[in-house]
């Protein structure tokens, strides 16, 4: 058995320090031999009242100081979408490996651009889609693989909630990735596409708020054997946010708010059996855990979250933009 002692210390960088990274920095803390060791702001200020909060040892005011820190072994990305690839460029070329955000970038091209230097310059880069580590997502991954139910028939997941339309808001900024497609709507393509792969077929159709910025994505993904999966992101109205699975002797249903920790239950046989898995944190300590043995590992890529299942991520996601005719 490994001594505590003996393992490497994780020194972690923070880039962009909105909402998500505050989850983040949050979970870190739980991870042992994990240190928050920098984050950086636009704005020192904000760049100390979050290095207070999270106990980092560094607060800079600009990207380009945080990646000149010899000190750091990895850099968590939380900046709007549209500054993924340029955020994530930088830090590679300093030869920091990168955990970023999804969606990994704006668009296929930008996603290819980013592996490509990684791989240039030998270093980790994985996009941060954290419900792929989640324990009850890894159960139910199992048990379809498994086939313990019988094959995966058919499949829906939806993630809606409500908000006011506000054009100073990240969330509605076309420019800046903004809509429900990239922000919310990647989670169930995501569901389909680690569980059914990639369709042979893919429609879709949208409605929009005034800006341009997509308010509602339906989509519909069909597969060689007939599969299918059904698909809904909002911002108009909160929907189940769940994912269920329809196998040929039960049905898996992971529970509301299915990307973040929460319950699965399985219905087989007229009974209802739903497993708790006994979370106690937000939950992206599980990414930043295996993330920190692949930097102890001295690998460049994720076995969980390889830059294939990033490329099908991103190409799905584009294919669904050009049928609902979404340009950033």
């Amino acid at each position: 058995m490994t001594n505590q002692s003996e393992v490497k210390t994780i020194n972690w960088g923070i880039i962009g320090l909105g909402n998500i990274a505050n989850k983040f920095a949050s979970d870190l803390l739980t991870i042992p031999n994990t240190k928050l060791y920098a984050v950086a702001s636009r704005s020192q200020e904000k760049a100390d009242l979050f290095a207070d909060k999270y106990d980092a040892t560094h607060a800079y005011n600009s990207y380009e100081a945080l990646v000149k820190d010899k000190n750091i072994d990895a850099v968590y990305i939380a900046t709007p979408h549209a500054l993924h690839k340029e955020n994530t460029l930088l830090c590679l070329e300093h030869g920091i490996a990168v955990l970023c955000e999804k969606p990994f970038a704006m668009d296929a091209n930008e996603v290819s651009s980013m592996i490509a230097k990684a791989k240039e310059k030998n270093v980790l880069l994985m996009e941060a889609l954290w419900t792929y580590f989640l324990p009850h997502y890894q159960f139910v991954l199992k048990e379809l693989k498994n086939e313990t139910y019988g094959k995966l028939l058919k499949m829906e997941a939806d993630f809606g909630f409500h908000r006011d339309f506000d054009t100073s808001s990240r969330l509605f900024n076309k420019s800046l990735g903004g809509g429900s497609l990239l922000d919310i709507g990647i989670y169930p393509i995501f569901a389909a596409l680690s569980t059914l792969g990639l369709p042979k077929d893919m429609q879709a159709d949208a409605t929009f708020f005034e800006n341009g910025a997509d308010s509602t994505c339906s989509m519909t993904f069909t597969y060689p054997n007939g599969e299918t999966a059904k698909l809904k992101s909002t911002l108009l109205e909160p929907t189940p946010t769940e994912a269920v699975f329809y196998c040929e002797h039960a049905t898996i249903k992971i529970n509301t708010m299915f990307h973040m920790p929460t319950t699965v239950t399985v219905i087989a046989n007229g009974e209802e059996k739903t497993l708790d898995f006994g979370y106690k944190t937000i939950g992206y300590n599980y990414e930043a855990i295996h993330f920190n043995e692949l930097i102890r590992a001295g690998k460049t890529e994720s076995d969980v979250m390889t830059f294939e299942f990033s490329e099908k991520l991103i190409n799905a996601l584009d294919t669904v933009r050009k049928l609902i005719k979404l340009e950033y």
